[in-house]
């Protein structure tokens, strides 16, 4: 059976994939790295250090499984949303990438809030801007780097770079398009309109595609870097929360994921053009054509761990705390964590929102903060939950991803905190597989993406369920977080 590659470029990781549409997952290859911090409220990324990160990914897969590698048949990618790649007429990038956390430009989605009324941009977006949305990015180059702007030829999203260097075509999908902040979702085309009024020209925004139609082809040049055979198919593809709901089997409605990545979502698929009137929330067009998938966004999900871990812990490895957050009670004892390090998105649309312990006493240790930290991302995924429940949005069980679903308290966290049975997919690396899966459609392997789902992803038979005097707990818990943020905002500005 054919060998399929999905690539997916991460925040904190490129990852790829090897699946062979017969027997199941080859192997996976992963390298991680970090996010470039060059002053308070700034997140950036090299393009260039992405490539050279997934081409050493792809160099492991071709030594680690040499037969299966030399023959993948289509190539499929999935990549962090909302960043924003300027090239100029050669294709070279003009600066670093500005990341989806980054809150620099914060002003200028202010001005585009401030242009058009909230009704006319959920019309259009059916989204807010929000500082780390590449248009909001766009506009803060043309205001502070007006000699990188006007050499600009293009824009990308970060997984589009990745597809130019292998295929030489610049292009993007509809599912990534739709989280730059200057998309029409339900039209599936560049919001013109927002762009002539700011004065961009039309020409730097690429065309887009479906995510499983081919966009190009592996160049000679692409694999002579990366030891893919020229001419392989390489397919759109698209942003990794959609790709990663794929991976996850997530094609229907009745069901959300709960995803705790770098950040933290909490997704459902929907066939109907829905959004947060009050623009909460995120609608973004699917992976599949014709969908959409909805969702409410927190900024620091794992990344909340990674730097309670690194930053206060100083140690290299996350995955221990789990072990000692369970000797602590549920509730931490009262300690509540706020994770708002880089502002935050659901509810609040708060660029300004700032993290928090409360609730400290001479008793607690590291597994308190620890545990803390587990809960209070929970907690900020359930102010999503309830958004998408006013919304009329109804399911009856949770898929948890990411790397909140590798640690089992956090996964009965989620379960209590949330209210709903919580079930794992056996495959970890959702966005790779979701990835394999456009490919494998786009050369006609699979039917559709629901064929693709059906025969490679399965869940776990371990399912976590809610615990009544947790979920009491919890609830009190939840109510102090609530009241957080609402008596503290103003200091947050100061």
């Amino acid at each position: 059976m054919p060998i399929i590659l999905g690539i997916d470029l991460g925040t904190s990781s490129a990852k790829a994939m090897l699946l062979d549409t017969g027997r199941g997952v080859v192997g996976t290859a992963a390298r991680s790295y970090g996010v470039d911090i060059p002053q308070a409220g700034y997140a950036e990324q090299a393009p260039l250090m992405w490539w050279k990160s997934m081409s050493e990914v792809l160099r492991q897969l071709r030594e680690q499984y040499t037969t299966d590698f030399a023959r993948v048949e289509a190539v499929g990618l999935a990549g962090q949303m909302h960043g924003l790649v300027v090239v100029d007429k050669a294709g070279k990038p003009l600066r670093p990438a500005i990341l989806w956390l980054d809150q620099r430009s914060d002003p200028q989605a202010k001005a585009v809030h401030a242009a058009f009324s909230l009704d006319k941009i959920g019309s259009l977006l059916h989204n807010r801007v929000f500082s780390g949305f590449a248009f909001s990015s766009l506009l803060w180059i043309k205001e502070n780097e007006p000699e990188v702007f006007g050499r600009i030829a293009s824009i990308m999203l970060p997984k589009d770079y990745i597809r130019y260097l292998l295929t030489g075509k610049i292009a993007s999908d509809y599912s990534d398009a739709s989280a730059t902040g200057v998309f029409n979702p339900g039209r599936r085309h560049w919001a013109f309109e927002i762009i002539d009024y700011f004065e961009i020209s039309r020409s730097i925004f690429p065309k887009c595609g479906q995510s499983a139609e081919i966009a190009g082809n592996i160049t000679d040049a692409a694999a002579k870097l990366t030891g893919l055979r020229p001419g392989i198919p390489v397919v759109y593809g698209g942003g990794d929360h959609p790709v990663q709901s794929i991976g996850n089997g997530l094609v229907y409605e009745g069901a959300l994921i709960s995803n705790i990545g770098t950040g933290g979502q909490i997704t459902c698929f929907s066939k109907t053009d829905l959004y947060d009137k009050k623009l909460r929330t995120q609608t973004f067009c699917h992976a599949l054509p014709g969908a959409f998938t909805i969702f409410g966004a927190t900024l620091s999900g794992g990344m909340s761990l990674n730097w309670l871990t690194e930053k206060l812990l100083h140690r290299d490895d996350y995955s221990v705390l789990g072990d000692g957050a369970a000797e602590v009670p549920v509730g931490s004892e009262g300690l509540i964590y706020l994770p708002y390090l880089a502002g935050e998105r659901t509810p609040h649309m708060d660029a300004y929102a700032r993290g928090m312990f409360f609730g400290i006493t001479l008793g607690m240790d590291d597994r308190h903060f620890a545990r803390a930290v587990f809960e209070g991302v929970v907690y900020s995924l359930k102010d999503s939950l309830l958004i998408l429940q006013e919304m009329g949005i109804s399911s009856n069980k949770i898929i948890a991803s990411g790397g909140g679903a590798k640690i089992p308290l956090w996964l009965q966290i989620q379960a209590d905190i949330l209210g709903m049975d919580v079930h794992v997919s056996k495959v970890k690396e959702q966005g790779c597989l979701g990835a394999c899966i456009l490919a494998a459609v786009g050369v006609g392997v699979y039917r559709n993406v629901e064929e693709g789902c059906a025969k490679n992803v399965s869940f776990s038979e371990d399912i976590y369920y809610p615990v009544m005097e947790s979920q009491m707990v919890y609830q009190k818990g939840y109510d102090v977080y609530k009241e957080l943020y609402k008596r503290t905002s103003d200091l947050m500005r100061l």
